[in-house]
């Protein structure tokens, strides 16, 4: 059976290891976006659907399921392609609104993980960076990361350019944009009560955010979704 993992480079490291005797076509182990790097060309490993070869590297074309499959034309010789799915959306696209998770907040940025697009959840998180000149419109030099954001927060961004590593460059830079479910310190999930803050319902505690306000219409949209993201 030939397997795949993620590298720290964000390449796919190929395994091939036999099991019960048998060696099948591979599987799905992890999802490309196009342009990214999925391994280096090698004398045991060709290129299949959905990628192209590039100097010494395999690339992928397409957005969808890195899957290694035994070469039925080349025996001795695996097959790298890349499968799309029927879903709608299966990567972040540029000027679409994602629904994300904080993982870090520092003075400079926020880390996220794009975790939906719309109502649909991903298996496996996209990395997302929320710069700070990027969380509003007006006064960008006043802006302080951790009065907008914290760890664990569910931040509503639109995608503004592709940076390095895969990774989405988001802006919360508009009125609709920003956190939409946040817990206080004391564990409730709290309140909005303006642009900039938001308030525990158990022990009346104010604290900074910068505060989504969505439209009634993408509420609807997501309530599903956000049940399901804050259950998870």
């Amino acid at each position: 059976m030939a397997t795949l993992k993620l590298t720290t480079n964000d390449q796919v490291e190929v395994n091939n290891y036999h099991q019960d005797g048998n060696e099948d076509g591979g599987c799905s182990m992890s999802i490309a976006i196009p342009g990214q790097k999925l391994m280096d060309i090698n004398s045991d490993v060709i290129s299949g659907h959905g990628t192209y070869e590039h100097k010494d590297g395999i690339y992928s074309s397409l957005a969808g399921y890195v899957k290694l499959e035994e070469n039925k034309e080349q025996p001795g010789k695996t097959m790298v392609s890349v499968q799309t799915t029927r879903h709608k959306h299966l990567v972040p696209v540029l000027g679409g609104l994602v629904t994300s998770r904080v993982t870090q907040a520092t003075p400079r940025f926020c880390k996220v993980d794009i975790i939906a697009v719309e109502k649909s959840i991903f298996e496996i998180p996209f990395r997302g960076l929320l710069r700070k000149e990027d969380v509003r419109a007006t006064e960008k030099d006043k802006v302080e990361i951790h009065k907008c954001f914290r760890p664990g927060d569910i931040v509503l961004c639109r995608v503004i350019s592709v940076g390095d590593s895969q990774s989405y460059i988001l802006s919360t830079a508009e009125n609709e944009l920003g956190v939409i479910v946040a817990y206080s310190e004391a564990g409730a999930a709290m309140l909005p009560i303006s642009w900039r803050e938001m308030q525990c319902p158990r022990t009346l505690a104010v604290e900074f955010r910068k505060v989504a306000k969505p439209t009634a219409d993408y509420i609807d949209q997501i309530k599903e979704l956000l049940h399901k993201i804050v259950i998870k």
